[in-house]
């Protein structure tokens, strides 16, 4: 069995999973894992933070994303380019006027209403998106790359001096955690992993 049908079979398990969690349960996690997020070192000391909007049933974003508004971080949501297939980045200011459904009906940024930023600006944490996660650090996406393009585009801006490093970070329920997760070359592990349980410190999990 290839990997891709490996990540494919998983991928459709923990997402039909995920689809039967109750509303109240998912809006609890979600409340539960927005606060460990708010507590971590690496968001205490971010200035700029890349986040993105949930939809469906995954862990609710709004919260996170309105609190690092209030506490003055500069934030950043990705919008898919249709035509490069790749990820844009726009500086959002208000959650309700700046972002609107866009591809597949994900809530995006309004272009015409925030400002594009290069990937080469500062970003200090990346809050990554996944269907299913490993305590290593192993991250399962959507089938789409456009995370791994990104993060493929940001360590080839590593050499630059004035780069700094973003600190990569998932959330999920826990039941989204899986013993492992079959990897690529492409493929990037997160650092920290948090659940409606737990931080995770995926890199102390390997050693």
């Amino acid at each position: 069995m290839s990997t891709q049908t490996m990540k494919q079979g998983l991928r459709q398990s923990i997402i039909a999973a995920r689809q039967k969690l109750a509303a109240a349960e998912r809006v609890e996690y979600s409340r539960e894992i927005t606060l460990r997020l708010l507590n971590l070192a690496a968001y205490k000391e971010s200035v700029s933070v890349l986040g993105y909007m949930s939809f469906g049933a995954e862990f609710s974003t709004g919260l996170f994303v309105q609190q690092a508004l209030q506490d003055g971080k500069q934030v950043l949501l990705p919008k898919v380019n249709r035509g490069t297939r790749q990820l844009e980045l726009f500086q959002i200011r208000d959650l309700t006027q700046d972002v609107a459904p866009g591809l597949w009906d994900i809530p995006e940024p309004l272009p015409d209403r925030c400002e594009r930023m290069a990937v080469a600006e500062r970003l200090d944490l990346i809050l990554l998106p996944g269907v299913a996660f490993a305590r290593d650090g192993s991250r399962l996406g959507y089938g789409g790359g456009f995370y791994d393009k990104l993060l493929e585009q940001i360590s080839l801006n590593a050499g630059c001096a004035l780069t700094v490093q973003p600190a990569l970070v998932a959330a999920a329920f826990s039941m989204q955690l899986v013993n492992d997760i079959p990897q690529e070359a492409t493929d990037r592990k997160v650092e920290w992993l948090v659940t409606e349980n737990e931080v995770i410190d995926c890199a102390a999990s390997i050693s």
